[in-house]
């Protein structure tokens, strides 16, 4: 049983698989290909999409990877995980501008502006990345028969801007998603915290998971307590002596994993209102810094977040792919006024 309940304030990223399907074969089964097998249970799912899931070894027997050929015995435990949880909602296609900055045959890779949903969720069915996915790109591989989240292979927040690569084969889907799992994805965001880190380079770890006070809020726990085992790696790239630019590299990628474990150490992301960023943390409340803090607030109104570079294996090539975007307008504006007001 899979406990999803996480809502569009979801993930920087997610690398997560969630279990679809578990068959339990009957003791009088007789031997029989997994993929034919799995076609007799899944009629709604075609051929290819089950070989493709089984390659990519989203498809497992008694918790191990199988070879399409495998023949299915009495008593396996077939299990079947992708990259998304299940869903029963259908997607509207909506004809809605997208930033491409690659794309070929297997996948594209979408640069997402602050303030777009990443997917269809309550309160926001319509106006998301996935609707303007599903107009751009008929027929993308989707985690449930047609339904759930077309060519999603991780997520960023509504207020995060950046880098999102979509599938559009089955193949890829599951390829990408394994890379994720298995977290050797390049994941490299940009965010500007408040305060200056002691260290300049260090090492984040701590189980992030929500809070019992407030569902929508993600907090850090004792190791091996609650949640989810989190690493964030960062680096201090400028020092405004009451912020820091700082880069973040993910080793895990939880749901609001770089803003919990920023707040833990002591530092919460510039204008994060859900994590206390939106208020004067460091230097003196008062006169012209007041003034200018709230000033600087107006111009980015939103978590200073930045998803800036991605980097994986190619699903078909085999070769790595780097990427990389500017920072949005909003956050070049906002660190521009941070440097003037420290150099004077």
């Amino acid at each position: 049983m899979i406990d999803y309940t996480e809502t569009e304030e979801s993930a920087e990223d997610s690398d997560e698989l969630y279990e679809h399907h578990r068959i339990v074969v009957d003791k009088r089964q007789a031997l029989l290909r997994v993929d034919k097998f799995l076609m007799d249970r899944l009629p709604n799912v075609t051929r290819n999409k089950l070989q493709s899931a089984i390659r990519s070894e989203s498809v497992q027997v008694n918790q191990k990877p199988v070879k399409v050929s495998y023949k299915v015995k009495p008593h396996d435990i077939i299990t079947i995980t992708l990259a998304e949880p299940p869903r029963d909602t259908d997607v509207v296609p909506e004809n809605i501008p997208l930033d491409i900055m690659y794309e070929d045959e297997e996948l594209l890779l979408v640069n997402k502006p602050a303030g777009m949903v990443v997917h269809p969720a309550y309160n926001n069915w319509n106006g998301t990345l996935v609707n303007a996915l599903t107009y751009y790109l008929q027929n993308l591989p989707t985690s449930r028969n047609g339904e759930g989240r077309p060519g999603l292979v991780h997520r960023i927040d509504k207020d995060t801007s950046g880098l999102l690569v979509i599938a559009k084969t089955d193949y890829s889907m599951a390829y990408l998603a394994k890379q994720f799992f298995d977290h050797s994805i390049e994941r490299t965001y940009y965010a500007l915290v408040w305060g200056v880190p002691k260290e300049e380079k260090g090492t984040i770890t701590g189980h992030v998971g929500r809070s019992a006070k407030d569902r929508r809020v993600m907090v850090v726990y004792p190791e091996g307590d609650y949640g989810k085992h989190a690493v964030t790696h960062y680096k201090v790239l400028r020092n405004f002596k009451y912020v820091s630019l700082i880069q973040c590299n993910l080793e895990t990628g939880r749901t609001h994993q770089i803003r919990a474990h920023m707040k833990h150490i002591g530092h919460p992301l510039f204008s994060d209102a859900m994590y206390g960023g939106d208020k004067i943390l460091s230097g003196s409340p008062t006169g012209s810094y007041k003034s200018f803090v709230e000033n600087a607030f107006k111009v980015m109104p939103r978590q200073a977040l930045h998803a800036k570079s991605l980097g994986f294996k190619h699903p078909t090539t085999k070769q790595i792919m780097q990427f990389e975007t500017e920072l949005p307008e909003d956050f070049a504006a906002v660190l521009a006024k941070w440097e003037l007001y420290e150099g004077q």
